[in-house]
């Protein structure tokens, strides 16, 4: 009955670790995709990171936390409390034996800690490869036009194959080491359950080289072996699961990394009149410096900058928002020193490439305050309502890709919500790109309006836009 009772009991306690570890496992990833997520976002730009490796980084690091903490956590806890109450367990009817599995335990201990230590190693490089890998991957093929119209594919795919080979080769360094540490530990368990399973056959036997230390009998020998293997039965589990802790923790490292990169969080500020700048000079994303630079703008104001592909007028626009560095000089709002990023909670932002979200148009422009009559008054006055008509409204559907709309149509939902945010600053990419001259006409038109209103920042190649604004920034090449 006390066998019956204890595998019951056993089974539970399995039963009730695992729930509690995958619950738990679910709280910490969900933990982190709240602190990952909107930290890597908006910050890639000024840390030089690729699209696929925030990616890895935002999904699969944060799932490779789940082995850690659902499997080896729980196991780690049991392994350092059972072989306690086992020794104790035994120790009525064999304290010799007892004190024979606490010694052994210790070149087990120092086995499992030293294979940990060479794992370790082994899977923070595998990390960095299979994050240096997704990152290459997602980001050449979002240019595949780009490499099929330079008939660059061979050099494209073994850039790839080197990349993958590496991950290859260091995903088999960590089986390796996976594989060799399971053995010597199963070794170990194994000798020391057979130096218990000797010393109990040979006190019977009576054939110790020395007096026997207790009176073995056949009942206390039979019930000491029977508890011999339990005692190293949690410590090979969590040997097995020790590769989950590699995992968990070179990910927590590499995220831990990431994280360290984005500059600390300013304090924001109140919503200045005027937004200066004085000599300032800016580090291009292809590693060129732009400028000096002198401006001011004032609000409400419609402000431009304009100059020839390449000059760096997106470039500017990024530094406002803190995603630039600023190499020389200062900008100032209403006299004080700005810091790249405070006014970004006062900022409405339009860039060239548009983030849409899955789900309906409303879904993507009501990320402010709007309501579904300002929705649609905006989206009919920057010349969408054919759109709208064919397509359902507000609740067509779309997806991430935009898939069935014009670069111009996802231009101007990003201008529509930008202008919905209500925020009274807007910085403007390229506002009137990709569109015919009528549809461009009530862009202006749309911006004239704002600019009564709010400081509205744009960067355009648009000459009649150029023409209207009140004040111009020309940046040469």
């Amino acid at each position: 009955m006390l066998l019956i009772a204890g595998g019951w009991f056993r089974g539970a306690a399995v039963w009730r670790a695992t729930i509690t570890g995958h619950a738990a496992a679910t709280i910490v990833k969900a933990r982190l995709r709240a602190l990952v997520h909107p930290a890597l976002l908006p910050s890639r730009v000024i840390r030089s990171s690729l699209i696929g490796q925030d990616m890895h980084l935002a999904v699969d690091s944060i799932i490779a936390t789940e082995g850690q903490i659902a499997r080896f956590l729980p196991l780690r806890a049991a392994s350092s409390l059972s072989p306690l109450f086992i020794a104790l367990a035994v120790a009525p009817a064999s304290w010799v034996s007892s004190l024979i599995m606490l010694v052994t335990l210790m070149p087990f201990v120092l086995a499992l800690v030293l294979a940990g230590g060479a794992a370790a190693r082994r899977a923070e490089s595998q990390h960095v490869a299979l994050n240096r890998l997704t990152g290459l991957f997602v980001d050449r093929l979002r240019c595949l036009p780009t490499i099929l119209g330079f008939s660059a594919e061979d050099r494209i795919a073994r850039h790839l194959g080197t990349a993958a080979t590496d991950v290859a080769r260091r995903t088999m360094d960590v089986l390796a080491i996976a594989f060799a540490s399971s053995a010597i530990l199963e070794f170990f368990a194994a000798l020391s359950v057979a130096l218990v399973a000797v010393y109990c056959g040979f006190s019977l036997l009576g054939l110790l080289p020395f007096a026997a230390p207790e009176a073995m009998t056949g009942v206390r020998a039979f019930y000491t072996l029977a508890l011999a293997p339990e005692f190293y039965l949690a410590m090979r589990r969590l040997a097995a699961a020790y590769h989950d802790k590699q995992q968990g923790e070179a990910a927590l490292a590499a995220i831990t990394t990431e994280l360290a990169k984005i500059p600390a969080a300013t304090e924001p500020i109140a919503t200045p009149s005027t937004i200066a700048g004085d000599r300032v000079a800016l580090a291009h994303r292809g590693g060129a410096t732009i400028g000096p630079l002198d401006w001011r703008w004032s609000s409400p104001g419609l402000h431009v900058i304009a100059g020839p592909t390449g000059a760096g007028k997106s470039t500017l626009l990024l530094a406002l928002v803190g995603q630039v560095p600023i190499v020389a000089g200062e900008i100032t709002t209403d006299e004080s020193i700005f810091v790249p990023g405070a006014l970004n909670a006062a900022i409405g932002w339009s860039g060239q490439q548009v983030a849409l979200l899955p789900g309906s148009l409303r879904d993507n422009l009501a990320m402010g305050q709007a309501d579904d009559p300002e929705m649609a008054a905006c989206l009919h006055s920057l010349g969408l309502g054919p759109m709208l008509a064919q397509r359902g409204g507000l609740s067509m559907m779309i997806d991430h890709r935009g898939s069935g709309l014009s670069g111009g149509e996802r231009r101007r939902i990003g201008l529509a919500r930008a202008i919905l945010s209500g925020r009274p600053i807007l910085l403007l990419d390229e506002p009137t790109a990709d569109l015919d001259e009528d549809t461009a006409a009530k862009i202006r038109a749309v911006l004239d309006n704002l600019a009564s209103h709010r400081m509205v920042i744009a960067a355009s190649h648009d000459s009649e836009l150029v023409a209207m604004a009140h004040t111009v920034l020309e940046i040469a090449p």
